[in-house]
């Protein structure tokens, strides 16, 4: 850290080595923080959802399991209401934990990565990611409903950042960074580091629009931290994907696309209900008269008491439990074996999952809700493939490969990130033959559920992030040139260069000209004065006669030319913080054209980012 940080002090790390280095340190410790909650996570739910209530949650086919050989299987008989009270015990936790030390860690993750990135000049305070790993393993550890990917995002974002604040880094440099960091804890967490890069770049905002610079430092910091998590794994689990590599499902006709268009509509509809329930939920727990410290406890305990009613409704079918903690055994099942569920259970799931992730989450709870959205989309999915195999079995043999689409579209709709959810499901499944229909579905989601955002700290383009705000005044100022708005005003007063002050004080009094050009006997300006320039002589008349024009300007004058666009017209305003320039000839050097005041720069500038904002708001 100390080599860093000299390297940057002395040469700015001015060349492409500096995203390399800066790239690898951030993967690395995203690796070793994915590492740590993986771990940390997989312990607490051996120590408490399996030795206690002797319940195993069921996981995905890829997942591995690294205490199961140390600690053996369920310790006790399965206790359904042993699960509700470590839920509630594990939210207790949580909140006291979060609301104690870092607020900030509370909820999904993402949301505050986001803000951070536009509003907080991508700071993010040390003590973050240390309590957001701790809250985040107890939340999801104790059967909280919720995810990985928002967790470990602020995780890595904030380990991205403290490097940053110590080398002294720019702020642009820090954004960029903290977003690195966003890509390699997903690539990590989920072994789909391209996907986990184009994430960083593509969940920032909500139209379609994309953080190019941190493309590539992403990239590099998600390999490093791919290849550091999956050294954890033992070596035939390091290149399964997620859900298994058995997942082959064809798309065989354009006519299919017909049903997946259907299937789009419904998660459109599954999607507002999706987002509705939980900012209404937030809301009420919100409105509580009760330490927020406390809220996190209630959510979990209501989201075990939810689960348990349905495990009676479904007379002990523990499927059901999906509800549950990140619900990927009941994805699995969806993804593969979807008559087994049957349509009713896959609903359940689908609804159950929606409130018990909303009363975990939306009650500060720390958990992600990338998961519960590829399983309530994955279940929705897998129902309405069923749906359509009753109905023409023909035309749809493999309701699996609807819950496959599904997964990516709800969540491309819900989070405004197509191109990296398409890749993360493909990732997660290996499954490449549905490309067409999940590129469908997503791209059809992505603008129906354009009201329906899951991330609030998402702003709609480049042009909205307080990050970007002095990038677009240069560029609306490059589109104009100083030939469009400079003053040619025949009137202009010109000062020959033998004229005696004592003129011109007098000729001061009858113009508003507050700059004067002067010029020799063959027309050219040679040189430049202000009237404050010449207030200096006013107290010694004894000067006026004795002194002319070429005694009080400024030979060596800033100019701009007619084709020069404003932005550079501004850059030279402000060196010396002139308020007019005189416009000059390129081709006949001192030939006077006219002058270019600041204001109507100003004045261009703003007439034209109206024109924009209007533009924007017909189109």
């Amino acid at each position: 850290m100390r080599t860093l940080r000299r390297l940057n002090s002395a040469f700015g790390f001015q060349t492409s080595a500096k995203w390399i280095i800066l790239a690898t340190v951030v993967g690395v410790s995203s690796g070793v923080a994915a590492i740590a909650f993986d771990v940390l996570g997989q312990l607490i739910i051996r120590m408490t959802l399996i030795q206690i209530a002797g319940y195993s949650p069921p996981e995905a086919l890829g997942e591995f399991s690294r205490f199961e050989s140390v600690l053996g299987g369920p310790a006790a008989t399965f206790s359904p209401w042993w699960i509700v009270l470590i839920m509630t015990a594990g939210g207790l936790a949580s909140g006291v934990l979060v609301y104690s030390l870092a607020p900030e860690a509370a909820g999904a993750g993402t949301d505050a990565a986001l803000d951070a990135f536009h509003n907080r000049q991508g700071r993010i305070q040390a003590r973050i990611p240390f309590v957001k790993t701790l809250a985040s393993a107890i939340t999801l550890g104790t059967g909280g409903s919720g995810g990985r990917e928002g967790p470990i995002a602020q995780i890595s974002a904030g380990f991205a950042s403290a490097l940053s604040n110590k080398l002294n880094l720019s702020n642009r440099e820090r954004r960029i960074l903290l977003a690195a960091g966003m890509g390699a804890g997903v690539g990590a967490i989920f072994r789909a580091p391209l996907a986990g890069a184009i994430f960083a770049g593509e969940i920032l905002y909500s139209d379609a629009d994309l953080e190019a610079d941190v493309i590539l430092p992403s990239s590099a910091a998600a390999v490093i931290a791919y290849s550091i998590y999956t050294q954890s794994l033992p070596a035939e689990s390091r290149f399964v994907p997620l859900f298994g590599d058995d997942l082959q499902h064809v798309f065989n006709t354009p006519v299919e696309l017909l049903p997946y268009a259907v299937l789009a509509i419904v998660l459109t509809f599954v999607a507002t209900g999706y987002v509705g329930v939980l900012r209404g939920t937030r809301n009420l727990f919100e409105r509580l008269p009760i330490l927020p410290h406390f809220r996190p406890a209630i959510g979990a305990g209501l989201a075990g008491l939810t689960a348990i009613g349905l495990l009676y409704a479904f007379r002990g079918d523990t499927r059901v439990l999906g509800v549950l903690g990140t619900g990927y055994g009941s994805l699995q099942t969806a993804v593969t074996a979807a008559t087994q569920m049957g349509i009713p259970l896959l609903l359940t799931i689908a609804v159950g999952k929606a409130l018990t992730a909303a009363l975990t989450i939306s009650s500060g709870g720390a958990g992600g809700i990338f998961g519960p959205s590829m399983v309530i989309g994955g279940c929705i999915g897998a129902a309405i493939g069923l749906t359509f195999q009753a109905i023409v079995p023909d035309l749809v043999s493999e309701p699996e490969a609807f819950a496959v689409v599904g997964m990516a579209g709800f969540f491309s709709g819900v989070a405004r990130a197509p191109i990296s959810t398409i890749i993360m499901v493909r990732a997660l499944t290996g499954d490449y033959g549905l490309l067409l229909p999940t590129m469908l579905v997503s791209t059809l989601t992505f603008f129906t559920c354009r009201r329906f955002r899951l991330y609030e700290k998402q702003v709609p383009t480049r042009m909205d992030s307080r990050a970007h705000r002095g990038d677009f005044i240069v560029d609306v100022l490059e589109g104009l040139r100083v030939e469009d708005i400079y003053r040619k005003d025949q009137h202009l007063v010109l000062i020959s260069e033998g004229m005696t002050l004592d003129d011109i004080v007098h000729g001061l009094a009858y113009t508003n000209q507050h700059y004067f050009p002067v010029i020799d006997a063959d027309d050219n300006m040679i040189g430049i004065f202000s009237d404050e320039d010449v207030r200096a002589y006013l107290y010694d008349d004894t000067l006026w006669t004795l002194v002319n024009a070429k005694d009080v300007m400024i030979s060596d004058f800033i100019a701009v030319a007619p084709k020069d666009n404003l932005n550079t017209a501004l850059k030279r305003f402000t060196s010396l913080n002139l308020d007019e320039l005189p416009v000059i000839d390129p081709e006949k050097p001192g030939k006077l054209l006219g002058m270019l005041r600041r204001k109507e720069t100003i004045d261009a500038y703003n007439r034209r980012l109206v024109d924009l904002k209007r533009y924007e708001t017909e189109h």
